[in-house]
């Protein structure tokens, strides 16, 4: 008897672990959204851009500007400027709260910029509120604020 319990508990388990395993939280989806994100906005990948963002989203830049996504959607049209410098993005420091259909993502955002022989790093706080409809994850708020350079070692 013990050794079909055993045997059906095994069962069980391998069955489930799969099932469990391809359910990922809402952390960890945000977060894999965000790095997508993050490696597409040094290509300017419209298509990246078009699906993290929401139609209505109400963004602030750290200048303090407040844009659209059809904002952002027409810069991504506009051809860099010659003496622009080639852009990557990473992050750190990324907390996720969820609400449920609602959540909010706060990191780091790391900016390495290609300039010559003097490469520059620039550091972010963001703060995006995510809803989710239709099943999909969309950023719908985003404030952007540049940390100042004698602060930047910190988080």
């Amino acid at each position: 008897m013990k050794r079909v319990l055993l045997l059906m508990s095994l069962v069980v388990a391998l069955l489930a672990g799969p099932a469990v395993a391809a359910q990922k939280t809402s952390a960890d989806q945000l977060k894999a959204l965000l790095h997508e994100f993050l490696d597409a906005a040094g290509r300017n990948d419209k298509a990246v851009f078009d699906r993290f963002f929401a139609d209505d989203l109400i963004y602030t830049r750290s200048a303090g500007a407040t844009i659209t996504k059809a904002d952002i959607m027409k810069s991504l049209n506009e051809p860099p400027k010659p003496d622009e410098p080639k852009a990557t993005y990473d992050s750190d420091d990324i907390t996720v709260h969820d609400y449920d259909k609602v959540a909010v993502v706060n990191f780091r955002l790391i900016q390495h910029l290609e300039k010559g022989d003097k490469p520059e790093t620039n550091y972010f706080r963001n703060t995006g509120m995510f809803l989710k409809r239709n099943g999909r994850w969309q950023a719908v708020a985003w404030q952007s604020t540049r940390v100042p350079a004698e602060a930047q070692g910190t988080k």
